[in-house]
């Protein structure tokens, strides 16, 4: 009976999880903050960094990184960030990162990920992570990337299809909510998860009333082109996860199964970075 075995589901139907439990198993786990704000001039910030931020380059390099606040709907004031990687980029990475990292942390990857396939990269700290205020959740996922996405339109003045959505692991929730809705240039989906109840409990079949993070019910209404990337060994969402989201997306283009590769080091393969180049310097061009 849709994979669960009777006790299980004495379980679910008398004492069903609400999402906010799912969300918990998944375990949102924001680091103590690796960087503050410094202010500059008017709602423009530098970013100061701590070493636990590794960052991996120059202080004058760190000066092609934007920092700002901005309000979500649900009254959360969200840290976010500009990296100008290359004056020459035709797409902007709106990127929603994993769940045990904040900006800080992320700033190398993104000013390296950026100038190698010639992108810049916009991101933005949830709700209760880095120098956000709120607390996480499932809705306030939702309600960020909704931000950052409005953010990034007005502030910088990018049109949609010149946009490239991406998220890693917990960050394709965001994700696909957001490309459900919006028409862009890609999106990239690294490491993604069919939804809460799917990764808590395998054998789970079908989407029930209080589950969490439902991307394979929205994945089908995403009309952009998606490349979905996952590491064949990962155990922490399982490889099933990556194959039946790029089954459901209606152009989805050819993934990356990244053969021998965990959760957290899918970056380190190099066809990691051809593929993404291809992707965006060839397919998205032509």
């Amino acid at each position: 009976m849709n994979g669960l075995s009777l006790s299980e589901l004495c379980c679910l139907f008398c004492c069903p999880p609400c999402p906010s439990r799912i969300a918990d198993k998944l375990a949102f786990l924001p680091p103590e903050p690796t960087y503050t704000f410094v202010e500059d001039e008017g709602s423009k910030y530098s970013i100061s960094l701590s070493e636990r931020a590794e960052w991996q380059y120059t202080e004058r390099e760190k000066e092609s990184v934007e920092g700002f606040y901005t309000r979500t709907s649900r009254g959360n004031r969200i840290a976010c960030l500009f990296v100008r990687c290359s004056a020459t980029a035709r797409f902007t990475i709106l990127f929603s990162h994993g769940n045990a990292v904040d900006l800080g942390q992320m700033s190398s990857f993104y000013l390296g990920l950026g100038s190698r396939i010639n992108c810049n990269i916009f991101s933005y700290d949830y709700s209760g992570y880095g120098v956000s205020g709120g607390k996480p959740s499932e809705k306030n996922l939702y309600a960020d990337i909704d931000a950052a996405w409005h953010a990034l339109r007005t502030r910088y003045g990018i049109s949609p299809e010149n946009i490239i959505l991406y998220g890693q692991s917990i960050g394709t929730v965001p994700t696909v909510d957001l490309a459900a809705r919006y028409e862009v240039g890609a999106v990239v989906l690294h490491s993604p998860l069919m939804s809460g109840m799917r990764v808590a409990f395998p054998k789970t079949k079908r989407t029930w009333f209080f589950d969490a993070f439902t991307s394979i019910d929205k994945v089908p209404k995403v009309t952009s082109p998606v490349l979905v990337i996952h590491g064949t060994e990962d155990e922490v969402i399982n490889f099933s996860h990556g194959l039946a989201i790029y089954e459901r997306c209606p152009r989805a283009v050819e993934p990356l199964w990244v053969e021998g590769a965990g959760h957290n080091d899918v970056e380190l393969y190099n066809q990691y970075l051809e593929r993404l180049k291809q992707f965006v310097s060839v397919e998205l061009i032509n």
